[in-house]
């Protein structure tokens, strides 16, 4: 993108500076203008420090004054430097807008796209993504939808479903990035002896049934949350299984079993029967889209970006472990 010089064009906003910006010069200024820093902005930009230099003072002579206070300490932008960088950011946006209205166009992100949650205590994580997909592409429609355990996978193989946010893996469906992280606990009956230790190793689900999901969810899935083997190598016994997840926590509450979970389901699942008890090594639980190999369409790849740009915007400002995917 960046080795493609194309043209802004003046407007009102930056009238009377003389000639037309070029691409790169656009990118240096408003890089600079935010980090205010040479090495930071040539690490940004994969350029070296005497090229941003080189831009700089190319545009301050086609401007006509400086846009930066330079000292051997600090870089500080002029009143026309930050006049300029104000009337250039919304500028570029627009142009950014356009150009992807252009794409969606080509590329049909149009029509209806189907997405699908788990449970109503993931629906916020999905409708965040849900929202800036359809500020970015507004001529497609969301149809936001629940499934259950029993019919998560069956909703993505007969297209009711075009993207859920499921945990990994997920047998024979394409995924996008990890959007969620969160550790393990192991839920066990509030009276069983293992209630009261702060922690516990995964070992332990060596010495106790453990409570199974149903039998249509994907193989590698029931492997991630209820293993057959230990890592050490031990048979895991199994339990009696669940369609649903409030009914495999009852499961574990009636003492059939323990069963593995993410930690949000204290939150979620705040039950006098049942105790969380953290698993002090095993791995993160991880979530993230999936959908069906075949459906790859415009459509689902722009959202699986939505999903993911939405998911670091969070981060900036939390952690990135919220609510799960059961």
């Amino acid at each position: 993108m960046r080795d493609r010089r194309t043209i802004v064009e003046q407007d009102s906003t930056i009238e009377g500076w003389g000639a037309m910006l070029e691409r790169l010069e656009v990118e240096v200024f408003l890089a600079l203008a935010e980090e205010l820093h040479f090495g930071r902005t040539a690490e940004r930009l994969h350029l070296t420090t005497g090229r941003v230099s080189q831009v700089v003072k190319k545009l301050e002579r086609r401007i006509g004054g400086p846009l930066f206070d330079r000292t051997s300490r600090s870089v500080r932008l002029t009143a026309v430097g930050r006049q300029l960088a104000d009337d250039l950011v919304p500028a570029v946006a627009a142009m950014a807008r356009a150009l992807r209205r252009a794409e969606d166009a080509s590329r049909g992100v149009t029509g209806e796209l189907r997405v699908a949650f788990l449970g109503e205590w993931t629906a916020p994580v999905l409708l965040k993504a849900v929202a800036l997909f359809g500020e970015r592409h507004p001529e497609c429609r969301v149809d936001v939808r629940e499934v259950q355990l029993s019919n998560s996978r069956t909703s993505l193989l007969d297209g009711s479903v075009d993207v859920l946010i499921a945990s990994y893996p997920f047998d024979g469906m394409s995924r996008g990035p990890v959007l969620l992280t969160e550790r393990r606990v192991l839920a066990v009956a509030a009276g069983h002896p293992l209630a009261a230790e702060p922690s516990v190793s995964i070992e332990v689900l060596a010495d106790h049934p453990v409570v199974q999901y149903p039998a249509v969810t994907s193989v590698g899935f029931k492997r991630d949350r209820t293993p057959d083997r230990t890592p050490s190598g031990r048979p895991v016994p199994k339990g009696p299984s669940g369609s649903t997840f409030s009914e495999m926590l009852s499961l574990v509450a009636l003492g059939r079993g323990v069963l593995p979970v993410g930690e949000h389901s204290r939150r979620y699942y705040p039950r006098p029967d049942v105790a969380y008890v953290p698993i002090h090594d095993a791995p993160p639980i991880e979530r993230g889209p999936v959908w069906l190999e075949s459906n790859t369409t415009a459509r689902v790849r722009a959202f699986v970006r939505a999903a993911t740009d939405a998911a670091e915007e969070r981060a900036e400002g939390e952690p990135l472990c919220v609510v799960p995917v059961e």
